[in-house]
């Protein structure tokens, strides 16, 4: 059965894309840790890191640092946490390789493993459009 990533990079469930390639798809996660948490994945569907084939994780590694750099221009955060979760132990809960971009602000309650926020459709719009034009 296909995992939730491979139904959205389909087009059978939506997701509010900040970026994609012929390789990675990049979207806005829906239960962030903090506004603009973006997720990264290979378009292809390999559960772990270490299933990855040296071009898919390179591919997945461009657009996670290309990314990065959109939402630091666009969001301005004090910081941001770069998290990839290998397994159930690990905190993997789809087994289609991805990689958490976690903007982070000084003081903002975040931990490793963060309780969700909850924002707006409004508020997912706007960040979205940012960090769109900072690509």
């Amino acid at each position: 059965m296909a995992t939730i990533f491979t139904r959205i990079i389909n087009g059978e469930i939506p997701a509010l894309k900040v970026y994609e390639d012929a390789d990675t798809l990049a979207f806005l996660d829906i239960a962030p840790a903090s506004p603009g948490h973006t997720l990264v994945i290979c378009k292809n569907e390999v559960a772990t890191l270490t299933e990855l084939s040296d071009a898919q994780l390179l591919a997945t590694a461009r657009t996670t640092q290309r990314v990065a750099a959109a939402i630091q221009q666009a969001l301005q955060p004090d910081g941001i946490n770069i998290m990839q979760n290998n397994g159930a132990a690990a905190g993997q809960t789809v087994f289609h390789y991805h990689v958490h971009i976690i903007p982070r602000w000084t003081d903002d309650g975040v931990m490793q493993f963060w309780e969700h926020k909850s924002l707006s459709q409004a508020e997912f719009t706007e960040i979205v459009a940012k960090i769109s034009r900072a690509l």
